[in-house]
């Protein structure tokens, strides 16, 4: 089934899916950064303090998720979706109210759990679970909200934090979701009852391209899983302590915040076509023969960073990062559903998602340490782009016929 009939053919469920993966940028490394200046000079915060409490609040995230991503497997989906807005609009307004440090963690951690975590987690679940031929479209589809927030959030978050401040921008966000989120994601799921009868009675609940269903408890005993983990991984933690210091970034480079800013518009347009050629790539010949090679973009992207101060060296970037991300939201998430099925799917990506998380929650601590130490950026670029090759040699290794 081509793109358009298929979106034709399942445009709500879909839309949810979209719907879930934009309201997820306000969690999102790449939007809550954009705020460090204010952040830390309100609070006296150093870049190593402030990663800090970034990296502490998103650990606290990842162990969380542990718990609650499972519950997708057994509570309703309408329900589960309803708490996360709701989750959402309560971080946004504890952040723009945030009178000292500690409401700022929780408002942190929130934040990093419904919009960086769950809202990501549920929406890209879902597309695997409910679709079985086309799972590489429907993630493709739905996860072109993460783009489209990319492209549209952080030039418009500047803007408006320049006219109302850095906190009245997030009590803004706050009630913009209230009015907007809950309901939305709530007719986007009407008929839901129906899809998930049909899917337990055709039997898709044992499907998922795997022969065997695993639990958690066995894919952790499982080898692959570990030589997988570090491929996966490597673009949450480079992009996101990239991201997170994108201020001492431009400055290092002599770019302007708006300029930088702009440039996530190319992150997104990047994601785009690599990301809807990612789905029936992923269809035709399979998530785990993708997965060694969507990493090489990135280790591009930072040799370009590594080696250049032009303005467009910080779009060439963007460019080559976005082709990552683009095939990563479709090969990563076909590829928990394609080597270990869908029956746990929710308790497996969960496990998955956390570990991604804590990944995120070091890179901005490790990176501000290493700024404060007098590391430049450069380097930090070098040896990132390492990590990049290194994690795309292991997923190679991981996914050879050869290995049990």
């Amino acid at each position: 089934m081509k793109y358009l009939q298929f979106l034709a053919a399942h445009r709500r469920f879909l839309g949810f899916g979209f719907v879930l993966a934009f309201f997820s940028s306000f969690g999102q490394t790449f939007f809550i950064s954009l705020f460090g200046d204010e952040i830390r000079g309100t609070f006296d915060l150093s870049h190593g303090d402030f990663g800090l409490v970034y990296s502490l609040a998103t650990l606290a995230s990842g162990l969380t998720i542990i718990w609650l991503g499972r519950k997708l497997d057994t509570v309703d989906l309408r329900r589960f979706s309803t708490v996360l807005c709701a989750g959402l609009v309560v971080a946004c307004f504890a952040m723009g109210i945030a009178p000292g440090v500690a409401v700022l963690v929780v408002a942190i951690y929130l934040l990093r759990l419904t919009g960086q975590g769950l809202l990501s987690h549920t929406a890209m679940t879902s597309m695997a679970r409910y679709f079985d031929d086309a799972r590489g479209k429907a993630i493709s589809i739905a996860g072109l909200g993460f783009p489209v927030g990319e492209a549209v959030l952080p030039i418009v978050a500047v803007i408006v934090m320049q006219r109302i401040g850095w906190r009245g921008t997030w009590l803004g966000i706050a009630a913009v979701l209230l009015v907007i989120a809950i309901p939305l994601v709530l007719w986007l799921l009407r008929g839901h009852g129906e899809r998930h009868r049909a899917h337990l009675a055709t039997g898709n609940a044992v499907s998922g391209g795997a022969g065997r269903q695993w639990t958690r408890a066995e894919v952790l005993r499982d080898p692959r899983f570990y030589l997988l983990l570090p491929g996966v991984m490597a673009p949450g933690f480079i992009v996101t302590g990239l991201f997170f210091h994108q201020v001492h970034l431009v400055d290092t480079k002599g770019w302007s915040l708006t300029w930088f800013a702009g440039c996530f518009a190319v992150f997104a347009v990047a994601q785009l076509p690599a990301g809807l050629l990612a789905g029936p790539l992923v269809d035709r010949l399979g998530a785990t023969r993708l997965l060694p090679v969507y990493l090489l973009p990135l280790a591009a992207s930072l040799v370009v960073l590594a080696t250049g101060s032009h303005m467009l060296v910080a779009a060439a970037f963007m460019a080559l990062a976005g082709v990552t991300s683009g095939l990563g939201g479709t090969v990563v998430g076909s590829m928990w559903a394609e080597v270990y099925g869908v029956r746990h799917l929710g308790a497996i990506r969960a496990m998955a998602t956390a570990i991604m998380v804590f990944s995120t929650a070091g890179s901005p601590v490790t990176m501000g340490w290493l700024i404060d130490a007098g590391v430049s950026m450069d380097t930090i670029a070098w040896w990132c782009c390492g990590y990049a090759v290194a994690g795309a040699a292991l997923a190679w290794v991981a996914t050879r016929p050869r290995l049990p």
